[in-house]
């Protein structure tokens, strides 16, 4: 290997070692938040519901109007990142929905609880495709799986570290004479407020802007980006109505859709079905945390495999579809924690294992212009499925009872794009251009 080699192989590690340091605690960290307040409602629950008169349908209802004010926002959020820049429409959106989180301390019924959940939809719309934008604007392709499987973690992590903290807080009820409901969402969304304000001084744009990396590392990163950038992108057209309306970014949200379905009602429901057993609030929270602990880990290994073998689209499929059987075999756990745990803790797996590829596959299809929009239209349309399924796990467990019942349609959404994602990914199209 020739001195040349041997130094740029160095100057690439020294300055990805860099720019992860830099980014990744603090985008973790800032997604993890945002994904305690978008799910801690699971928990607050426990005791909400029944403190200001909310049914199993109207919880349904309002776990799943969240993906409204979500999907509403989300493509103009995440052009408006495009427009402004990352750290200050970050810092705008992390600071919005932790005041709005704080504020379900105050609702009094089932219609504030309803407005609220809009709201906080509307607020964090265009944080998460933002952030994946953001990410292409700072590492090549050959990270991003393993990366974005990193960025993600945060939701795991979230049920990992916030089920317990949770079913703590609820031990808090009376405290300056407030429900341990409203503690978990006051505490909650404070750490948001305080990160909300240091994005907007710790974040930069651009590695044209980054001060941090040396001169040599900075100019070898925005090398390397504008190469991949000129190849020929797969999805490109100035047109955002034409790349939201393309056949491939709606397959994309189609088979995306599975996957945020299941992981919303693990979040949203899965504390009441855990609670179901008959264990304490605490014992609820430890107990729930076992499947984000194993898929956090599960996650982080899978992307790392997707990257070095440079594979996507089985990456995908496989995880999608164990946890379509792990969904049915839940038929066969009921009453069972023994069983039931295991399967929760596959179909979380599946759901999460397969974000890192889907991710990498999903942004190496689009080109640069087309990506704000392209990112977006698949989060918000897969996301928007939330809204569908949250309201029906409502409704047939009011009707029947049976949790397992319940998620069969997520269970068929996700075959179906298992076998969506093998069917595109055969083709693989490399020059598909959107019509004018």
């Amino acid at each position: 290997m020739s001195v040349a080699m041997t130094e740029g192989r160095a100057l690439e590690a020294a300055t990805m070692r860099r720019v992860s340091w830099r980014l990744m605690p603090f985008l973790l960290v800032a997604y993890l938040l945002c994904y305690i307040d978008r799910v801690n409602v699971g928990f607050a629950s426990l005791q909400m519901n029944k403190a200001v008169g909310i049914d199993p349908k109207t919880y349904g209802l309002g776990a799943g109007i969240f993906f409204i004010g979500y999907f509403i926002l989300e493509v103009p959020s995440n052009l408006a990142l495009q427009r402004f820049g990352a750290r200050t429409w970050i810092a705008r959106i992390m600071i919005t929905w932790g005041i709005i989180s704080a504020a379900f301390a105050l609702i009094g019924g089932p219609i504030a609880f309803l407005v609220l959940r809009f709201l906080l939809g509307a607020a964090e719309a265009g944080f998460f495709p933002g952030v994946i934008l953001f990410l292409t604007y700072w590492y090549p392709a050959v990270y991003r799986a393993k990366i974005v499987g990193i960025f993600m973690v945060a939701i795991p992590l979230a049920g990992l570290i916030g089920s317990p903290i949770s079913g703590a807080v609820l031990g808090m009820s009376g405290v300056l004479g407030l429900g341990g409901w409203q503690w978990i969402f006051l505490l909650e969304a404070a750490p948001t407020l305080l990160l909300g304000l240091v994005a907007y001084f710790w974040l930069t744009d651009r590695p044209e802007h980054a001060s941090w990396l040396a001169p040599e590392q900075r100019q070898w990163l925005i090398r390397t980006l504008e190469v991949e950038r000129r190849r020929a992108p797969r999805i490109s057209h100035p047109s955002v109505w034409k790349v939201m309306s393309n056949k491939y970014v709606l397959i994309m949200a189609l088979v995306y859709s599975g996957a945020a379905g299941a992981s919303t009602a693990l979040a949203l429901w899965m504390p009441q079905l855990v609670k179901s057993f008959g264990l304490s609030n605490f014992n609820t929270g430890l107990v729930n945390a076992v499947p984000f602990g194993i898929a956090a880990v599960w996650m982080i290994l899978w992307g790392r495999n997707s990257d070095r073998t440079g594979e996507r689209v089985w990456h995908n499929a496989l995880p999608l579809g164990w946890m379509v059987l792990a969904m049915l075999a839940t038929f066969w756990a009921i009453g069972q924690l023994w069983l039931m745990i295991p399967l929760l803790t596959l179909i979380a797996a599946g759901t999460y294992a397969s974000k890192g590829p889907f991710w990498a596959l999903s942004s190496e299809w689009l080109g640069t212009a087309s990506a704000a929009a392209g990112l977006a239209q698949i989060n918000a349309l897969g996301n928007l499925a939330g809204f569908v399924f949250n309201y029906l796990i409502g409704w047939i467990q009011a009707e029947t009872g049976s949790f397992p019942l319940a998620i069969m349609p997520i269970a068929a959404v996700a075959a179906v794009g298992t076998i969506s994602v093998l069917v595109i990914g055969r083709r693989q199209p490399r020059t598909v251009a959107v019509s004018p």
